[in-house]
């Protein structure tokens, strides 16, 4: 039951991931594109389209980071797992409750930081986007890998019960 919910957020972060990533993006190199022909073919240029693509790096880099728990893509130093290679499923084990914990913290932080700009109703300066949905990458984020987080520990719990039964 517990593998079929995670099986169902994996497609539906997945779908969300890479369909933010790919929308974003595009509209960044748009934004830039455009920006880039006005400034040299016709002497103007565009203040809102540097502001959208800081916006969208930001934005990208936080998802970004979810589809790198997904993808065992975090960084990470192996050299003692080489040496040592019997510390491999502690390590990662500690490693994932880091990023438990760090997940928690963007959680929680992010709320408040989130809180404390609905409060103040503060804008982006030229596009004057609130800056309260910007900042609500926080939270979506650290939720995101969490999710991701348990996901992995998951698979790495079932597949050292799948080779302890394999080696019986």
């Amino acid at each position: 039951m517990f593998g079929k919910i995670l099986n169902f957020l994996d497609k539906v972060l997945t779908f969300f991931e890479e369909w933010t990533l790919f929308i974003s993006v595009i509209v960044a190199l748009l934004a830039l594109f455009v920006n880039v022909v006005l400034r040299y073919g016709f002497n103007y240029s565009l203040a809102w389209s540097e502001e959208l693509v800081r916006e969208v790096i930001i934005y990208t880099t936080f998802i970004g980071c979810s589809a790198a728990v997904k993808n065992r893509s975090m960084i990470k130093i192996d050299a003692s797992v080489q040496l040592l290679p019997k510390l491999k499923i502690p390590l990662t084990y500690f490693s994932n409750f880091v990023t438990i914990i760090f997940s928690g913290m963007m959680i929680y932080y992010g709320w408040l930081m989130m809180a404390l700009q609905v409060r103040t109703h503060q804008k982006t300066i030229i596009m004057q986007i609130p800056l309260e949905y910007l900042y609500a990458i926080l939270p979506l984020m650290g939720s995101m890998m969490l999710i991701r987080t348990i996901q992995v520990i998951h698979q790495d719990f079932n597949e050292q019960r799948a080779k302890k039964l394999s080696e019986k």
